[in-house]
């Protein structure tokens, strides 16, 4: 049986996701860590200023994946600052500029992608960006896993 911290196994590989609000992007980026990074990977995600709710177009774009979010609540990094991190990751330049210095991480990672709910247009030309970048972020997701991954044992 592998080492436990507040539920969290230590034997497995710790990733941080960071955006702004922790209710679109950094929700992708989770719900696809936790499908393709096995059992190898503990993942949480929180927000820089959490709005305090997921994005209805990331549950709406996620569900079309295949993965619930409905459920999933925004959350405030504030819990983690001072918790062991393996990656912590930057899903936006807001959240990448005003991170905090995670003293614990061995390494910080940033990729911007687009805001959904600000792109132009009506709910159905928000939902189109919300789907491209949804498939952006597993793209991305399944690269740094591919990288950042442990060997299997």
């Amino acid at each position: 049986m592998s080492p436990q911290m507040d539920g969290i196994s230590l034997a497995k590989k710790q990733v941080l996701i960071l955006c702004t609000g922790n209710s679109c992007r950094s929700q992708m980026a989770e719900a696809f860590w936790r499908r393709h990074g096995g059992d190898r990977w503990n993942v949480v995600s929180a927000g820089t200023r959490p709005s305090g709710a997921v994005h209805p177009l990331a549950v709406r774009a996620m569900a079309e994946a295949g993965i619930d979010i409905h459920g999933c609540r925004s959350k405030s990094l504030e819990p983690y600052l001072d918790r062991h991190f393996d990656l912590v990751i930057t899903v936006c330049s807001d959240a990448d500029a005003n991170c905090p210095h995670f003293p614990n991480a061995r390494k910080r990672l940033h990729h911007g992608f687009d805001d959904p709910p600000k792109a132009p247009g009506d709910e159905e030309a928000q939902m189109q960006v919300a789907r491209r970048v949804r498939d952006e972020i597993e793209a991305q997701v399944k690269a740094w896993i591919a990288t950042e991954s442990p060997p299997h044992t």
